[in-house]
């Protein structure tokens, strides 16, 4: 017999569907994702640290969970949100059920609501706080503990989710040969600081021909001085970049000495660094299919997203320039100083999930590593 499980939001309302993965009680702040598939890569991005997540998609867990489709070593979300799940499931790479995954890793889940009046109401309100409950039957205690529950702008996520080691990577993909067919000795060294880095974002540096040496986001100075890279690749994480001091002072410190990319966090942290400012989004952008326009070619790119916050174009000095924007709401997805080598993208070029339109940006990067 399926369990009961109650979702309350701090704005009064409740829903009640039944539990899956792991019982117990869990809090976050509720965002939704619009990708069809790719819930597993979803389930284990770093960036989802302190959030439930609500799939819009109404068949979450079809084609089950294997071992290779993972951005980090274990399942980041808070909670997960769903319509329909499948205990039973279909693919040859399949290991277990998203079911006993999420048992595994500890985290409450929750299907069978209705998922569209869920995400309509985030859309008219935005972003809000909230409680899922396998052992607490009262929905109006559960809102008074969604009410409670810390702003995600208040808590140092970037902590929870950086490696506290450096270490190097040595995977790529087993498609594209190019990283492998370079000699060692050749391959010019990226210090990629993890704020929270997406395993495929390592891969898509490896594979486009770097040495990626992968360092904690503290103490950046002293590691990077040690290290010295030819590049410096600032992560993508979880949280307000308002509160990665030390991110931006290391920008601040190097953006006159080596080439500098970021990606997602790093591009809010970029923005900092060069003179701007940032704010939250409504609701934020999370999914496998926003439309972004590179202002310099014209080209659309299909891109896959996952930020809460975003660079405010206005506060950009005149040595900053826009470089690309969102079809959907015209915030800013991409910026690069005009003299010198650093430039960022807020969207997620090495999908995972998502689409491969905007590959090049890595191979832009190592190529002027090289140089």
């Amino acid at each position: 017999m399926d369990k009961t499980a109650i979702l309350a939001l701090e704005d009064g309302s409740y829903f009640i569907g039944y539990s899956f993965g792991a019982e117990g009680e869990t809090e976050g702040e509720l965002i939704f994702n619009t990708s069809m598939t790719g819930y597993q890569e979803i389930l284990t991005d770093p960036s989802y640290k302190g959030q439930i997540v609500v799939m819009t998609y109404t068949q979450i867990g079809n084609y089950g969970v294997n071992d290779e489709d993972v951005e980090s070593k274990k399942v980041q979300v808070n909670g997960f949100v769903v319509k329909e799940t499948f205990f039973r499931y279909s693919n040859w790479r399949a290991k277990k059920s998203l079911d006993e995954y999420l048992k595994e890793n500890g985290v409450v889940g929750i299907y069978g609501i209705d998922t569209r009046a869920l995400v309509k109401k985030i859309r008219e309100k935005g972003s809000m706080r909230g409680v899922i409950s396998t052992i607490e039957k009262d929905p109006r205690k559960l809102v008074e503990r969604a009410k409670r529950v810390p702003d995600i702008s208040e808590l140092n996520l970037v902590e929870e989710v950086a490696t506290k080691e450096i270490y190097y990577w040595e995977q790529g993909d087993l498609d594209l040969l190019k990283g492998f067919l370079k000699r060692n000795n050749d391959k010019p060294l990226i210090a990629v600081v993890d704020f929270g880095v997406k395993f495929n974002i390592l891969r898509r540096l490896y594979t486009e021909g770097a040495k990626v040496v992968v360092i904690p986001p503290y103490n950046t100075r002293e590691t990077i001085e040690k290290l010295n890279p030819d590049a410096i690749f600032l992560s993508n994480g979880p949280g307000d970049p308002e509160r990665v001091v030390e991110g931006i002072r290391l920008v601040r410190e190097y953006m006159e000495k080596k080439p500098i990319m970021g990606i997602c966090l790093g591009c809010q942290i970029i923005g900092l660094a060069l003179g701007g400012k940032t704010y939250k989004l409504k609701f934020g952008h999370h999914g496998g299919n926003h439309p972004v326009k590179d202002l310099r070619t014209g080209k659309i790119e299909i891109t896959a997203q996952n930020h809460n916050f975003a660079v405010d174009p206005e506060s950009l000095p005149e040595d900053v320039e826009v470089t690309h924007i969102n079809l959907l709401d015209n915030t800013v997805e991409g910026i690069r100083h005009k003299h010198l080598p650093i430039f960022a993208v807020q969207y997620h070029p090495e999908d995972a999930p998502g689409p491969h339109d905007s590959y090049y940006l890595f191979k832009e990067f190592v190529e002027m590593a090289q140089r």
